[in-house]
């Protein structure tokens, strides 16, 4: 169960307690504005009790919500997206989402990770994990970017890559690589935002960018916390200690220099305002974009590969 999610039963209860006064105060003479006043300074404060302060286990359940803006919700806020299916290879892969798009009037080749919404389509999607041919549609459509001089967006949100037997026989581990080849041999600029989970080589296989940007309680580990607990201590009900002990939260993130930017959340999360949410980080990928585009080729090149040489280099 996410943790988020039961601690927020409360409050959403305080906020149709409060909806129903509204409705009633417009229906008849008595004057509720006290009452109301005082529920909405209560629901204030507990969002803050909740909120204001989150364990990095906390931000992992955040990152995971089931109301968080997904991929396709990224996607749907260009201005025009014209898709692009399969790998020339084997079969087209629900889990990864790319193609055309036309973002502030300029053309780009955008890319995202779908977790789906409900039910059907989290299987439809494979819940975001993408197997190798997800991967391979992810160097297609870079290798295209890179012919036609198209900026690359990205919208990274996975708990891994698929784990399954199949995606192992046909080469996972190489198709990522290879995407990763691709990112760092890309000759325009490429713009990473990690919007949910950025789970291990799943994520990076679409994040080796120019520009990292993370919403602030999304989360980016070499692992899952269940994953890292399982493979140290045998024992993955020690996820919570294991997600303190991977600093996957923005915050180290960004001391670290892992990632570049982070966007500022709504209290209670990307969920409370979604589409604020998506128009930020939106509006950090334009600024990204506008800085990059005017770097030559070779140049973007060498500093995209001292940038990632950089990360974990041990201090003199």
């Amino acid at each position: 169960m996410n943790v988020i999610v039961e601690r927020e039963k409360g409050l959403i209860q305080l906020e149709q307690r409060i909806d129903e006064l509204k409705a009633q105060a417009a229906q008849q003479p008595v004057d509720m504005s006290a009452e109301i006043r005082a529920l909405e300074t209560k629901y204030a404060e507990i969002q803050r009790e909740i909120f204001g302060k989150m364990t990095p286990w906390q931000r992992v359940n955040m990152a995971r919500h089931p109301k968080r803006p997904i991929g396709s919700d990224y996607i749907a806020a260009l201005d025009q997206f014209d898709e692009l299916h399969g790998d020339r290879h084997f079969r087209d892969d629900h889990a990864i989402v790319g193609g055309f798009a036309k973002f502030n009037g300029r053309r780009i080749i955008a890319i995202a990770q779908d977790k789906g919404r409900d039910t059907k389509e989290k299987v439809y999607r494979n819940f975001g994990m993408a197997s190798p041919e997800g991967y391979r549609k992810v160097i297609r459509l870079v290798k295209l970017a890179d012919h036609l001089g198209l900026p690359v967006v990205t919208f990274v949100d996975t708990s891994g890559a698929d784990p399954g037997i199949g995606s192992e026989e046909r080469a996972q581990s190489e198709a990522i690589a290879q995407s990763l080849y691709e990112l760092a041999e890309a000759r325009v600029p490429i713009v990473a935002s990690i919007v949910g989970e950025g789970g291990s080589g799943g994520a990076l296989a679409l994040a080796l960018a120019d520009r990292v940007i993370i919403l602030q309680h999304s989360v980016y580990s070499v692992a899952s916390p269940e994953g890292a607990a399982a493979i140290l201590w045998g024992d993955a009900a020690r996820a919570e200690e294991a997600a303190t002990r991977l600093k996957l939260t923005s915050d180290d993130l960004l001391t670290f220099g892992i990632v570049d930017e982070v966007i500022p959340e709504p209290i209670g999360g990307a969920h409370r305002d979604a589409a604020g949410t998506i128009g930020r980080v939106l509006d950090a990928v334009e600024r990204a974009l506008e800085a990059l585009i005017p770097i030559p080729p070779a140049e973007l090149r060498e500093r995209r590969y001292a940038k990632f040489r950089r990360i974990g280099a041990a201090s003199a």
